[in-house]
């Protein structure tokens, strides 16, 4: 039994990151367009905190460790650009999740 246990927990662990999906989009301020209702005049910024991802002509939410890991990444992201170098305002990212009404549940987050 006690043996059973910890292979019990890794494969429940492993059956979850499988139902895992991949989206690819652009970032966008969620507040923004849940006024707005256009992608392109809502796209994130580094004091967004709020963020919502278009993908593939849908538009959905990150929830609340989603909009952590993106406000991280944008950060990351200013870090690494190149000195006197405008970054552009369309920001894209590859996130990994599920989703569910609309709202995507983050695993992981890679902005470009």
């Amino acid at each position: 039994m006690r043996r059973l246990l910890p292979i019990l927990a890794i494969s429940g662990v492993f059956a979850a990151l499988a139902l895992a999906e991949s989206f690819s989009g652009t970032l966008l301020d969620s507040s923004c367009y849940d006024q707005q209702k256009k992608a392109s005049a809502c796209y994130a910024t580094p004091s967004t905190t709020s963020f919502a991802l278009e993908s593939s002509g849908m538009v959905y939410k990150l929830d609340r460790n989603g909009n952590t890991k993106a406000e991280a990444a944008l950060k990351s992201r200013a870090d690494r650009s190149k000195p006197g170098q405008a970054p552009s305002a369309q920001i894209t990212a590859k996130v990994s999740g599920t989703e569910k009404s609309g709202m995507i549940t983050v695993e992981s987050i890679d902005v470009e």
